[in-house]
């Protein structure tokens, strides 16, 4: 039992570099989910993007034109992603809560390329009881946006509204092609002066409207192209012809639905770019270094130190021993008479005093000696005994000290 007690430790140093280890793990990946998380998401909310499968959302959408060879990106950044023989026509979904400088932003990041902003149309809430698929959504209701989405720098001034009424099929041409599409009950329309309308509503507005000036389309009422226009086939066949002939109209070559007015997008961060490259490699290398750091600290490097000797062989070591004993006993004023003695016989011997002097006589000996105007060996004699502390002792010893190095030329 004494036996299992005494190898029995406090901690288990296995242990204790286990838990060590974890925790730098985990430290590493909550910073690399913080700073990637909007870009590893799904984006299955239920919101009005591109990501989103349920009835507000364009996941729809944008999985038939990737099965009918169309060229989409799905874009998680704001800066322009054109070059040559790539000319994408960007798909924009703000939210109600979106601000028109966000979309000025990406507009003019796009270099005045090609631009589609579908406005946002449903709030949309899960209903408290009722069970639910992740990412589908429990009740909407149709809110108008606000025309301030749509900046007045770039569309002039606008006004949307929302038509009552019933479902119709209208028809449309656009890029020379001759289709239908089915508007819903509740439409929404855009006007403005700077606008042509290339798809009516039925207040005279536009459910589809293109600037004079520049490649950019609005259309007004999402319910065209989202996942709920994919109720029946009549719908989706019109929600694909539709975007097809957008992008037609604006010669473009591709589609780029942006997700970052949505809040999934990986913005600009020191955070994220210390987890992307090039940047990544530093990374690597700092938590490499800092692994190798907690190795050292716990292994040991080379032989290991031999103690020293508590007290060392050396007649310094005598010296300092015997004054550090002197001082804690505090007996340092005691040894002034022998100080004055071992400083007296010193100079006398070294200098050859006469035989036979006694101690004042050898005192006002060597004041013969020193310079005029310099403190007197016997007057220092005198008062270094009668000291009151420390700093007048150690005062006058050093000035004993002083006469003797300067008479007998020596360091000691």
């Amino acid at each position: 039992m004494s036996g299992a007690a005494a190898s029995d430790h406090g901690f288990n140093p296995r242990l204790i570099a286990g838990v060590v280890a974890i925790g730098v793990i985990a430290f590493i990946a909550l910073w690399a989910l913080i700073a990637l998380g909007p870009q590893l998401s799904s984006g299955n909310n239920g919101g009005g993007h591109a990501l989103a499968k349920g009835a507000p959302g364009y996941a729809g959408i944008v999985d038939l034109l990737e099965r009918a060879g169309a060229e989409v990106e799905l874009r998680r950044t704001v800066e322009s992603q054109s070059y040559e023989e790539y000319h994408p026509l960007l798909i924009l979904t703000p939210t109600h809560r979106s601000r028109p400088e966000e979309i000025s932003e990406l507009i003019d990041a796009q270099s005045g390329g090609k631009v589609l902003i579908i406005l946002p149309k449903w709030e949309v809430m899960t209903v408290p009881g009722q069970a639910a698929k992740p990412g589908w959504v429990g009740a909407g209701i149709p809110v108008t946006p606000s025309a301030r989405l749509l900046p007045e720098a770039l569309f002039g001034k606008v006004t949307v509204a929302a038509t009552p009424g019933k479902a119709a099929v209208v028809p449309a041409d656009l890029a020379n092609r001759a289709f239908s599409v089915t508007l819903p009950a509740n439409v929404q329309t855009v006007k403005g002066e700077q606008l042509d309308v290339l798809i009516a509503g039925p207040d005279g507005g536009a459910v589809l409207a293109r600037s004079r000036e520049h490649d950019r389309y609005i259309l007004a009422d999402p319910d065209l192209i989202n996942n709920l226009a994919f109720a029946s086939r009549d719908k989706a066949r019109g929600a694909a012809m539709l975007i097809d002939a957008i992008g037609e109209d604006a010669d473009a070559n591709a589609l780029a639905f942006d997700v970052t007015l949505n809040g999934l997008g990986g913005g600009r961060s020191l955070l994220r770019f210390a987890f992307v490259p090039p940047f990544i490699g530093i990374t690597l290398c700092l938590i490499a270094a800092g692994l190798l750091a907690l190795w050292q600290a716990w292994a040991r490097f080379g032989p290991a130190l031999k103690p020293a000797r508590a007290i060392p062989v050396s007649k310094a070591a005598l010296i300092a021993n015997s004054a550090d004993l002197i001082k804690q006993a505090r007996r340092e004023l005691d040894g002034a008479d022998a100080f004055v003695k071992s400083q007296r016989g010193a100079i006398a011997r070294r200098l050859h005093a006469p035989s036979g002097l006694d101690d004042d006589a050898t005192d006002a000996w060597i004041d013969k000696h020193l310079p005029a105007g310099s403190d007197l060996f016997s007057a220092l004699a005198r008062r270094l005994p009668l000291a009151r502390n420390t700093h007048e002792f150690l005062a006058d010893a050093q000035a004993l000290h002083d006469i003797r190095k300067d008479l007998l030329r020596d360091s000691q």
